[in-house]
């Protein structure tokens, strides 16, 4: 097969873009809508009462139903950091990035769908098939987002990548909406509410699986297959492959120092996402909103809406004031909605409040993931995209496991979603503290200089 080395085709950003479209149905109506609610109130019907507060058991070990969900994120992401660096560095050697992106998101979606059998006292299968599905969705991204550098040019990343990410909210917004209209009418309909929560569940995999076919139409390789060796496995080339990248590390301090930033204020955006709804849902006693389903889900539908215009404005907001600045300004906005979320959101008009809150979270969101990526795509060598990526992924979307596991900790010891919350503005604040110190244009010369030595 012929190399593929056009850039800036419109064709082919559009179905790149679709992936998008396709897999933010599992963020939104699974990983922050639906599910953790379902298997807190799963967990909740089997749980007894201790001095700590309500707990169900798996064996021997309590957990607080409200902490499930992102202790199944935590292990995920465990999970990930052992398995993405190895799949980035197959995907390197062998070229085949879309084949392993389409393995990924088929056994993701097929585990989104399988949760439509989640019920009762299968809270536990619930929380593996999430586990799975999370799993999956990270591994795909890896080779969706070594995409970038092949099909924008430098001066094309900021806008591409805010493009994709625009994409994604409309996408999962749209299915949002549906399941919020279905959602909203399920009782008139004669459908209990358990099994529309799982119907609107097996939608998102079938949504992710559907869309997908434009990618995988429109997304060319860029690369011929490379054979493996006489007596090698992808495997055993891989981790070869690794360490060989792991070594040619100390060529990029910049590259690293970035890296650092990146995964501790996306842990702290990633967990907000998750854990939003799970915050949103509990009852008042234990630090939550009381919030019903369809207002929360009315509040995540107006938040993909508007991310949309908030990913495009900060793509061009990076062309002002430098991709850098750009995402310094979003930790600012972030920093105060986890203070507010602390502090504010009280009495009767807690659900405006929170409508409020979700705006601006709204105009950062995406605006500050999609130009951290672009602006990662300038500061990694050539041939090599996937393994960076894959070191990157650990902390993408919905895949951070610090954040997480320090929010359901905090929540178990506690028994305060607040005090959990609060806890966020760590990774912000060391985000805001360390970004300033990267280097971007020596970060750029750095790979530059390795990509001519290595030609």
């Amino acid at each position: 097969m012929a190399a593929v080395k056009q850039t800036n085709d419109k064709r082919e950003i559009f179905g790149w873009g679709m992936y998008d479209w396709a897999n933010s149905a599992f963020s939104t109506t699974i990983g922050t809508v639906f599910l953790g609610p379902y298997l807190a109130s799963l967990a909740n019907a089997v749980a007894v009462e201790t001095p700590n507060g309500p707990m169900a058991y798996i064996g021997s070990l309590p957990i607080a139903p409200d902490s499930f969900l992102p202790y199944c994120v935590s292990f995920s992401v465990l999970l990930q950091v052992l398995f993405l660096p190895i799949l980035g560095a197959i995907a390197d050697y062998s070229h085949m990035r879309k084949q392993l992106m389409q393995v990924f998101a088929t056994i993701g979606a097929i585990a989104s769908i399988l949760l439509f059998f989640v019920e009762g006292d299968l809270w536990v299968m619930g929380g593996l098939l999430y586990i799975v599905a999370n799993l999956s969705f990270g591994a795909a991204m890896v080779f969706y987002n070594a995409y970038l550098p092949d099909i924008a040019s430098e001066d094309q990343r900021d806008r591409v990548s805010s493009y994709g990410w625009a994409m994604g909210y409309l996408g999962g917004g749209l299915l949002l909406l549906l399941n919020l209209m279905f959602y909203q009418f399920h009782e008139s309909l004669g459908i209990a509410t358990g099994l529309a929560v799982r119907i609107n569940l097996a939608s998102a995999g079938f949504w992710w699986l559907g869309f997908s076919f434009f990618t995988w139409v429109r997304l060319q390789p860029r690369h011929a297959h490379r054979s493996l060796p006489v007596g090698e496995t992808y495997i055993s080339v891989g981790f070869r492959q690794l360490a060989g990248t792991v070594r040619q590390l100390k060529n990029f301090p910049e590259t690293l120092k970035y890296l650092f930033s990146y995964f501790l204020y996306n842990d702290g955006i990633q967990t907000v996402i998750a854990v939003s709804a799970t915050f949103a849902a509990a009852p008042l006693i234990r630090g939550g909103l009381e919030m019903e389903t369809g207002t929360l889900t009315m509040v995540i539908l107006m938040i993909q809406f508007v991310a949309f215009f908030g990913a495009l404005f900060w793509g061009k907001l990076a062309g002002w004031i430098g991709a850098k600045n750009a995402i310094i300004a979003s930790l600012v906005i972030w920093s105060g909605v986890v203070i507010y979320a602390y502090g504010g959101l009280q009495g009767d008009s807690r659900v405006t409040q929170f409508f409020i809150l979700g705006a601006f979270i709204a105009i950062v969101m995406g605006g500050s993931q999609a130009i951290s990526r672009s602006l990662f795509s300038q500061m990694i060598p050539q041939g090599k995209e996937a393994e960076f990526y894959s070191f990157y992924e650990v902390s993408e979307r919905g895949t951070s496991w610090i954040g997480p596991l320090i929010f359901g900790l905090m929540n178990q010891m506690f028994g305060d979603l607040r005090l959990a919350i609060l806890s966020l503005i760590f990774f912000f604040v060391v985000g805001l503290v360390t970004l300033p110190f990267v280097n971007v244009e020596k970060a750029i010369a750095d790979v530059k200089k390795f990509d001519s030595e290595i030609a």
